[in-house]
């Protein structure tokens, strides 16, 4: 039975390593290191993707097809305790395929995860890049700018900076040590999926310290034009805030072998509420 919870109480957190602990079947229970930053009985988005990553890359698994582009929208609050992953074909097909994950909490469902995968080939001949690649995280310092942002999820992180980051604009490179699902190995593309939505804090216009005004994004979009390798995530993020309270986290995405593809997040830009409202 899955737990509410009430404002002041512990929130009802798996008692594991790593971020989820599995229930049998597509059912989970959250640790506390799932925990997000702007509510302490929500899970963190990044984790989230994980672990729908993680269902996608079981779902009818095809040796020649990849994921090119994992698309996600947070319909409502993704609540720690036990949760449920449903998975189902959208669009099948010899070379493209459209797939889907639906996170439920509580009996709702908060985020909704879909996929395409794509049929690969040799496209070696043609290759190229335009993104730059940024300073390798080993050749980087340590990085406490994260620790002002509360949750279980960031504390489970260890981050490196390329120097001229800025609030609006930087380089971070994060990793975790934590698997996805306790028991399971965790792949590269599902340990660094799990970490690409904090595109949104590392570099924001305004910081997580006493501000007056919150940006929480409402979507995750994902484009990859190779497989990512390694346990390393880089970000080269830039945020912009509009004039009607919206805004933009877009990122370039890095592996230890460089760009790998791209992420874009569209933020509800408001006042933050008042304590107790």
């Amino acid at each position: 039975m899955t737990t509410t919870v009430q404002q002041g109480q512990e929130p009802p957190f798996a008692r594991t390593e790593a971020y989820y602990q599995g229930l049998g079947g597509s059912r989970y229970h959250s640790s506390a290191h799932t925990q997000g930053a702007w509510n302490p009985a929500e899970q963190h988005m990044a984790a989230a993707t994980g672990l729908l990553t993680h269902e996608l890359e079981l779902f009818q698994p095809r040796p020649e097809m990849r994921m090119a582009r994992i698309s996600l929208d947070i319909l409502g609050v993704i609540h720690a305790g036990e949760l449920e992953v449903r998975t189902r074909m959208v669009r099948p097909g010899r070379t493209i395929e459209l797939i889907e994950a639906e996170m439920v909490c509580q009996g709702r469902s908060a985020v909704l995860a879909r996929a395409w995968r794509l049929k690969t080939l040799d496209s070696a001949p043609v290759a190229a890049v335009e993104d730059r690649s940024v300073t390798h995280p080993e050749d980087l310092p340590e990085w406490e700018g994260m620790s002002s942002w509360p949750g279980g999820f960031i504390r489970s992180l260890d981050f490196r900076v390329e120097p001229g980051h800025r609030p609006g604009r930087g380089v971070v490179w994060l990793r975790s040590p934590r698997e996805m699902v306790d028991g399971l190995p965790t792949s590269d593309l599902v340990r660094l999926m799990g970490l690409v939505d904090t595109a949104n804090g590392v570099a924001p216009r305004m910081g997580p310290g006493p501000v007056s005004w919150m940006f929480p994004n409402v979507d995750l979009q994902i484009h990859m034009h190779r497989a990512p390798v390694g346990e390393w995530l880089g970000l080269a993020a830039r945020q912009t805030y509009g004039t009607d309270g919206i805004g933009l986290t877009s990122a370039v995405l890095h592996d230890v072998e460089g760009p790998f593809g791209r992420s874009e997040q569209i933020l509800t830009v408001r006042p933050m509420p008042e304590r107790g409202a």
